[in-house]
């Protein structure tokens, strides 16, 4: 059987695009969840876990994944003549995590419930491992009848009271005191992950200045993680002083002479 037959990304359950460590992160992460000593009642285990095995060792060498590589493209092109078929059986979806969770990774059900299935409700299992960046895609290959065909779901980041998301980078607002903005120091705020970051405020910062802390925000597709924009804000200080030397004065005695009292 060629290389090409068996989609190894999709057995590890991510997109062409992923990174070597999001390989090596998933692949752990799965082998370790469907070894057959943890399922001795399972007659796939061992057949899952050498799939994933069979993935792993392609997908982790660099010379050999290009080629896989190049085998997958090669057959797409020998297959377009059959692509209305194959669009048919491909399901697009778009999810929405929260920001934790491209960091710490989260384990979905995906459920499809196709009239055109004889079986009824389809359920596949979606493992999203850590350190997976906004917008990542993932193909689960469906079962029979729509062998060949893919759900293709893509995460993308749940919008929060705390952040706005903008690809990689967050962005979330500081709220501080007119003598801390006057004085400058450093602040602390909640970042990506739950852990407080330090914020150093410069003395004299505008309202809503913007200070990038770098390596803050999610992870990026290429590796590394986006940057966290903190907007300052504050309320200036106002003061209302009543003017002695006006207040203390009489006001002149004015007589109304237009009516008939």
């Amino acid at each position: 059987m060629q290389e090409s037959e068996t989609d190894h990304y999709a057995t590890l359950g991510l997109d062409r695009k992923c990174t070597a460590e999001q390989i090596r992160t998933a692949y752990r992460l799965l082998a370790k969840k469907h070894h057959p000593d943890l399922h001795p009642d399972s007659p796939d285990a061992q057949a899952r876990l050498q799939a994933l095995n069979a993935a792993n060792e392609i997908l982790s060498d660099p010379d050999r994944r290009s080629a896989y590589d190049r085998e997958l493209a090669g057959g797409e092109k020998s297959q377009r003549s059959a692509g209305a078929t194959r669009v048919e059986r491909n399901i697009s979806h778009d999810v929405s995590l929260q920001v934790e969770d491209f960091l710490r990774g989260v384990s979905l059900e995906v459920r499809i419930n196709d009239p055109a299935s004889p079986h009824g409700l389809e359920t596949y299992e979606l493992l999203v491992p850590p350190d997976t960046a906004p917008g990542a895609r993932f193909r689960l290959p469906r079962d029979e009848p729509f062998e060949g065909g893919f759900v293709v779901v893509r995460v993308k980041a749940l919008p929060g009271h705390r952040f706005k998301v903008r690809g990689s980078d967050l962005r979330t607002d500081l709220r501080i005191s007119a003598r801390r903005a006057a004085q400058g120091g450093t602040e602390m705020t909640p970042g990506a992950g739950g852990r407080l970051v330090r914020v150093q405020i410069p003395a004299g910062v505008a309202r809503n200045a913007i200070v990038r802390i770098a390596g803050e925000g999610l992870p990026k597709s290429r590796g590394g993680r986006g940057d966290l924009l903190v907007r300052i804000v504050y309320r200036p200080e106002v003061r209302v002083i009543r003017q002695g030397g006006f207040a203390s004065r009489k006001a002149p005695l004015r007589i109304d002479t237009s009516r008939d009292w």
